[in-house]
């Protein structure tokens, strides 16, 4: 499934003032494609304003420097937000859009979503998604050039940011040709990928450390070695001195094991539940075995939400993803 660009820009020609959600739990893509399509639709004249359900992480306030992105609840309450359009971007499910998912019921605006993942909610929008694009930054360069817009350094970097952390730094399955023409022009807009890497990569904290050796050390592997799962409780972010944002990115240190074929993470919210993340190198589909616990993602990478105890999730997920990884 590819995306109408026609059909898309005469349907943003109609619209003067625009809000952009994403979901949840907000990461480098959610929240590049958002600052990047800001400035796109600022650029042909139009109003934006950029409205999550939770919080930009910490470790990712730098996308951000002008603080333009605003949280509903922080000063900003469902009745100050009035537009013509809301455009939901990187995530097609209610579950993923929080509180902001009622805005969005209660608004008697049109509504656009602008996404890369494989299946979708009814969310009375017009659906632009393409499920063979590595990440819904992508889709925002596309989306720049059908509206003749010319990619700068500022919208470059979160979407260059959007694109690298979606795709393990070029490391997944999903990188194809392409994805290193698009990183080759916002290279030549001015971004420098040496610096988002450090941003990223080389700030970690001590406690982002220790937590992170605490998932490691908890590693078990099965299936002779293809199947790894892991576990954060809730506590172990105070003990550590992390955050919860700190879990991202973790499994795949799993996968690094020489042998494994696919990871499961599970993470206790502090509010109680389990996030859980797949990861796949195999014949398991992470987007099915997510489904199964009313999640969803790409074949290589999902996601899902569970409540229960730590002993209950992994009695209820882990028999489903030793099936998909031996292929029953």
């Amino acid at each position: 499934m590819s995306v109408n660009w026609k059909a898309f820009t005469q349907q943003i020609s109609h619209y003067q003032s625009f809000v952009l959600v994403s979901h949840i739990r907000p990461d480098c893509d959610a929240l590049g494609s958002e600052l990047g399509m800001a400035e796109v639709l600022r650029t042909i004249g139009k109003t934006v304003r950029i409205i999550n359900a939770h919080r930009t992480p910490a470790a990712l306030n730098f996308l951000d420097p002008a603080e333009a992105i605003e949280v509903l609840g922080d000063h900003v309450e469902p009745e100050d937000i009035s537009c013509d359009c809301i455009m939901i971007m990187d995530t097609s499910a209610w579950a993923q859009l929080g509180d902001m998912g009622d805005v969005i019921r209660a608004a008697s605006c049109d509504k656009i979503v602008l996404d890369h993942h494989i299946g979708e909610d009814a969310l009375n929008a017009t659906m632009y998604k393409d499920y063979q694009a590595e990440a819904t930054g992508h889709l925002v360069v596309q989306a720049a050039d059908a509206l003749g817009v010319p990619i700068t350094r500022s919208m470059g970097m979160p979407l260059f940011a959007a694109i690298a952390t979606d795709t393990g730094w070029f490391r997944f399955p999903s990188v194809t040709a392409e994805t290193y023409r698009v990183i080759g022009r916002l290279i030549d807009a001015g971004v420098v990928p040496s610096e988002i890497y450090g941003d990223l990569y080389e700030r970690d904290t001590i406690g982002r450390l220790k937590l992170r050796g605490t998932i490691l050390s908890r590693t078990e592997a099965e299936l002779d070695g293809k199947l790894m799962h892991t576990y954060v409780k809730k506590e172990d972010f105070a003990a550590c001195g992390a955050m919860p944002n700190d879990t991202e990115d973790a499994i795949n240190l799993t996968l690094a094991v020489q042998g494994a074929q696919a990871a499961v993470i599970f993470v206790e919210q502090l509010k109680g539940g389990f996030k859980l993340s797949f990861r796949s190198r195999c014949e398991m589909d992470s987007n099915e075995v997510a489904q199964l616990f009313g999640g969803g993602g790409h074949r290589a990478a999902a996601g899902a939400f569970v409540e229960g105890t730590l002993e209950e999730v992994q009695n209820r997920v882990l028999p489903a993803v030793r099936k998909a990884v031996q292929g029953e």
